[in-house]
């Protein structure tokens, strides 16, 4: 009897020791009590910031679960912008909805005449959105209340960006249009303070960085424009038009084009870097750009990793589906949505599947980081946000 007892201790004792040590080595255990999960508060613009990078501070757990999702009336297709606890978002369902970042409880809804395809960009105390009624909206962040309404004469599929006066005093909203015009408004009163015209539809989000505004479009043109005063400063032929949105690094632009080619430009000189050539299909995805390296997705079931300096192939990593979904990398991973139905995370350095997530129908979103949570909208009408374990 003294032996079986003896036994049973033993064993129970093991098992302690096997569990306090799985729980030891276990980085999703310890990721809630981390706050290197937790460094970016807010993700107020598409891209992150005005130049489009999309780069996050902090870092990817190993593995995540649904937080929450909220329920629209229609399609999520682009972008959730994140401040002050609060995530922002518009639908097919023609509204522009604000609900809590920790629980998804809905804080406000504001209705539209058309879709909203573009994501919005917060700035103080507003909230900005373009809906493809041709109409740039102003509400109150907290409440939803309308502030102000400013009319192009064309529909708005892209997102909205923000920049300085070039006095510092005063805050403007950039956002492009299908009337083939770059859009430059007093984020105060509604006015215009330039507009510059190009050839053709505008489709993305205008990235801003050092004085400029980067945008192109169906036109076939790389559009460098001077903020101050919205004049060119240089105009870079992109090859074929150009339906997504390019990210700015220091002074040069990344994007991507309908013919299947990426391609870097200096945006002072006008020059082609270089082409990255190797897609087979059109490139909708606004690239992540970090450590040395550009990410973007491709409609070949590709995401591509790209050397940064010399466009050459670093990685790729297929998918069962077409990515319209722009990246974001933070702390060495990247996550990205796919028309196959899942969410991912891989490993920047050699891209490596870390964690994948079914929801099960086409994600064209982009995902936002903010507050240790992973936010990107869904074409089932869902807007879903992924916590750590």
């Amino acid at each position: 009897m003294a032996v079986r007892l003896i036994i049973f201790r033993l064993l129970l004792i093991s098992m302690a020791l096997f569990f306090v040590g799985c729980r030891r080595d276990s980085p999703v255990e310890k990721a809630p009590n981390d706050p290197n999960y937790y460094k970016q508060a807010d993700w107020p613009v598409f891209g992150g910031g005005p130049a489009l990078m999309s780069v996050a501070s902090g870092k990817l757990a190993d593995s995540y679960k649904l937080a929450w999702r909220f329920k629209t009336g229609g399609e999520v297709k682009g972008s959730p912008v994140v401040a002050g606890g609060i995530v922002y978002f518009g639908s097919a369902d023609e509204k522009i909805y604000a609900v809590s970042l920790n629980k998804g409880k809905k804080q406000w809804e504001f209705k539209t005449d058309d879709v909203i395809e573009g994501s919005g960009c917060v700035v103080g105390a507003s909230v900005y959105f373009g809906s493809a009624d041709g109409f740039v909206y102003a509400l109150d962040a907290k409440t939803g209340d309308f502030k102000w309404k400013y009319e192009t004469d064309g529909k708005i599929l892209g997102g909205v960006n923000w920049v300085k006066s070039p006095d510092e005093k005063d805050i403007w909203i950039l956002v492009g249009s299908y009337d083939s015009i770059l859009h430059c408004i007093d984020s105060v009163t509604g006015k215009r303070r330039w507009i510059y015209e190009t050839d053709n539809y505008i489709n993305g989000t205008p990235a801003i960085a050092g004085g400029k505004a980067v945008a192109g479009g169906c036109d076939a043109l790389i559009h460098v424009v001077d903020v101050a005063g919205g004049t060119s400063v240089k105009q870079v032929d992109g090859g074929a038009y150009i339906a997504g949105s390019a990210a700015i690094d220091g002074n040069t632009v990344f994007v991507g084009n309908y013919e299947n080619v990426f391609m870097a430009a200096n945006v002072e000189t006008g020059e082609v870097l270089w082409k990255y050539e190797e897609s087979d299909s059109p490139i909708f995805s606004t690239p992540a750009v970090s450590d040395g390296k550009v990410v973007f997705g491709g409609r070949d079931n590709l995401l591509h990793c790209l050397n940064a300096k010399t466009g050459k192939r670093v990685w790729v990593f297929p998918v069962l589906g077409e990515i319209d979904s722009s990246p974001v990398i933070c702390g060495g991973r990247v996550v990205f949505g796919c028309i196959d139905g899942r969410v991912y995370i891989v490993s920047l350095k050699d891209g490596k599947k870390v964690w994948s997530f079914e929801v099960g129908e086409p994600i064209v979103s982009s995902p936002a980081i903010a507050g240790g949570k992973i936010i990107i909208g869904c074409d089932d009408g869902y807007v879903y946000a992924f916590g750590v374990k």
